[in-house]
């Protein structure tokens, strides 16, 4: 039977107060579409990325490319995960089947089991080899699945309570042989997008969340007391919500070159830092991208009236339209 503790402690009630302030700023802000997709495509890059780091992935925000298959996997199979978690055609509903839905996306093409229960008995080894914590058997995962899902159902909590219960319960479950912690992060982030409070995507706590991994750690070891969780839950989520908002406070007005996609953009702000830079230069900032593709971007930003394009054949240079220089 799952079994926790939790207090509603002054300290909580004050993040619980301050979160509310930052939905009603997120809410008033006014509309800049084509900033928010920027913002949340970085945002859910950064929530996968992060949400690996936390599990001992290696790679490093805007270094994606250099680890390996493996850990590059890990990554892009969380993105889209989160992706789905946010998507529109997800269900509004937490079941066993979603959960297991999110395990096989998280762990496709990693592990066997993905989107399967463990089916043996488990433990949790610290660094030093020692056994932290034993789980419960595997025959007893279904039954405690679904009073997992029965005890999300009828909670009464604030959505931010609710989201570290479920991720605490699930991660003492341990359903999986794999993936319960990205799962469990994923279940967390579901259930705010859920009941309103995922803040359009724009907020990447996981980001926080491996920044203070050992305070993490520390919140989930405790077997039945959720208290440190929720209130360490929310102090990230409040500190990465000020963040964005300063983002979206500093931007007055949407400019041309942000209705750009990613990379168009990413080359027009490069030639508009190095005026009168070569295609060679740009092909080596851009080495994993095809040279016609590359072309026919630059062709692109000059139709549209963004560069320009001085001399011919191998002398070509390329500087900002508007730019004096």
């Amino acid at each position: 039977m799952l079994d926790f503790h939790y207090k509603e402690t002054e300290a909580i009630k004050k993040l619980l107060f301050e979160v509310e302030a930052l939905k009603i700023l997120f809410q008033n802000f006014k509309a800049l579409p084509h900033i928010e997709k920027k913002i949340r495509r970085e945002s859910l890059l950064k929530s996968s990325l992060y949400s690996a780091r936390i599990e001992g992935n290696p790679a490093e925000y805007g270094n994606i490319e250099d680890v390996d298959k493996l850990h590059k996997l890990e990554i892009f199979n969380l993105l889209s995960a989160y992706k789905y978690i946010y998507s529109t055609r997800i269900q509004k509903h937490l079941t066993i089947n979603l959960i297991k839905k999110v395990h096989l996306m998280v762990m496709k093409n990693i592990s066997l089991m993905a989107g399967s229960y463990r089916d043996e008995s488990w433990a949790i080894f610290n660094k030093a080899g020692a056994v932290v914590y034993l789980p419960p058997a595997h025959f007893k995962i279904p039954g405690l699945m679904n009073e997992l899902t029965s005890i999300y159902k009828k909670s009464r909590y604030h959505p931010f309570v609710k989201s570290a219960i479920t991720q605490f319960l699930f991660e003492k479950i341990h359903p999986f042989a794999d993936g319960n912690g990205r799962v469990g992060r994923l279940l967390s982030t579901y259930i705010l997008q859920n009941e309103g409070y995922g803040f359009r995507g724009l907020v990447p706590v996981e980001e926080i969340v491996d920044n203070k991994r050992q305070d993490y750690y520390e919140a989930l070891e405790p077997n039945k007391n959720v208290t440190l969780l929720v209130e360490f839950m929310l102090e990230s989520f409040i500190e990465q919500a000020k963040k964005t908002a300063e983002k979206l406070l500093n931007v007055d007005e949407e400019k041309p070159e942000d209705f750009l996609s990613s990379r168009r953009r990413e080359i027009f702000e490069i030639i508009k830092d190095h005026p009168f830079l070569s295609f060679n230069f740009l092909s080596r900032r851009f080495s994993k991208v095809n040279i016609k593709t590359l072309h026919y971007d630059l062709k692109k930003l000059q139709e549209k009236g963004f560069i320009i394009k001085i001399g011919e054949t191998r002398g070509v240079t390329y500087k900002i339209k508007n730019d004096k220089a």
